[in-house]
């Protein structure tokens, strides 16, 4: 998703935050009218953040709080029924999952990992 120069972005961390495959930074969002968790995390160097919502049943991910990658680090997975998805681009890639978790655009900018707006319940300063 491409951002425009007209939409804000709040801080959401500092970059240093989000370790490759190591627990992520949750964070509240509005999504279809509803106040939902979001996290952030880090795979290969890149930083990525989505709804935490289980395209199989709509229930949080983590199998404890801010872990949501497997024992190897190579995949998320879904700690209620298994559904396991792909870090970079959250697609599905094995179990009982429904296409793909939603995607928030992030920006990294000198240290400092931000959030568009459009999904913002409020700025989160940290």
């Amino acid at each position: 998703m491409e951002l425009s120069e007209q939409d804000p972005l709040y801080p959401l961390c500092n970059s240093r935050d989000l370790v490759d495959s190591g627990l992520a930074v949750s964070f509240d969002v509005v999504y279809a009218g509803h106040t939902c968790r979001a996290f952030a995390i880090r795979y290969q160097g890149e930083a990525h953040a989505y709804l935490n919502r289980c395209t199989h049943v709509a229930m949080e991910m983590d199998w404890q709080p801010d872990r949501f990658f497997d024992d190897s680090g190579r995949w998320l997975i879904c700690a209620s029924h298994g559904a396991i998805y792909d870090p970079a681009t959250g697609a599905c890639r094995s179990g009982p999952c429904r296409g793909g978790l939603i995607k928030i655009p992030l920006v990294e900018r000198d240290g400092v990992v931000h959030w568009q707006s459009q999904y913002a319940l409020k700025p989160f300063l940290f």
